[in-house]
């Protein structure tokens, strides 16, 4: 890791920068969503930060593609991953139909037009084939993205400001949205596409874990036994995983 990596935190976001439990859950809650079609199947990260996405998923599939905005992700993704290219996720520079799964991994709160961005992915998957998103929940108690006061932006974790009414809270965190659940399928309201699955998680808390291991792993487990629970719904993302009819 290194400042460059934290540069443009307040506009994308910080991607995913080491691989560790927090990751593999997460590649195997995909691989679980993808039932089958990671198998040898055409895969797209759509936005896909440094890679660290692509490469896991070429255990796979050799066929993974990968896009991402900022072109010096790009450039470090290719150490690792081919196939990939600098573009946004509204105007995906690949064919209709062309995926077997399409993977959204906390990105969709960063783009200019989600609306556009949700129909282009649906756009780009083969009948049959699905989308998994992971993106902010509005009711996790913390805000990860950091907040502006003053006209000055504060990185790190933020408590309560999602739970603001929209008019203060976006003036708090302009530069990244956080769904609620009816509000992120509401993205995808007449698109061909049906809900296979849609609940929220909490965090793998690695950096707690690498810091303080008990304690961590007590926080690991409460949290995610709460999964099973109705307060699931405070959880730190939403996992949305969707197919296309």
């Amino acid at each position: 890791m290194n400042a460059h990596d934290f540069a443009k935190a307040d506009e994308r976001g910080v991607p995913s920068l080491v691989w560790r439990a927090g990751q593999e859950r997460r590649l195997d809650m995909i691989r679980r969503a993808a039932d089958g079609r990671l198998d040898g199947g055409r895969v797209l990260v759509d936005g896909c930060g440094i890679g660290m996405y692509n490469r896991a998923l070429l255990k796979f599939t050799p066929h993974v593609f990968g896009l991402d905005v900022e072109a010096g992700r790009v450039r470090r993704a290719a150490a690792h991953a081919p196939r990939l290219a600098v573009a946004v996720g509204e105007f995906l520079p690949y064919a209709d139909a062309q995926f077997d799964v399409v993977l959204s991994h906390e990105v969709i709160e960063h783009v200019q037009n989600d609306r556009r961005y949700a129909a282009e992915m649906v756009r780009v998957l083969k009948p049959g084939g699905r989308a998994v998103i992971f993106c902010p929940n509005r009711w996790y108690p913390f805000e990860t993205h950091g907040h502006y006061r003053r006209g000055e932006y504060h990185f790190g974790n933020t408590p309560l400001i999602n739970y603001l009414p929209d008019v203060w809270r976006n003036k708090l965190a302009p530069h990244v949205r956080a769904y609620t659940a009816r509000g992120l399928r509401r993205l995808f309201h007449g698109l061909p596409v049906r809900v296979i699955s849609h609940r929220q998680i909490y965090p793998g808390y690695d950096n707690v874990i690498h810091r303080a291991p008990a304690l961590g792993a007590f926080i690991r487990r409460t949290t995610w036994f709460l999964e099973k629970t109705p307060l699931q719904k405070l959880g730190l993302s939403h996992w949305l995983v969707l197919e296309k009819s």
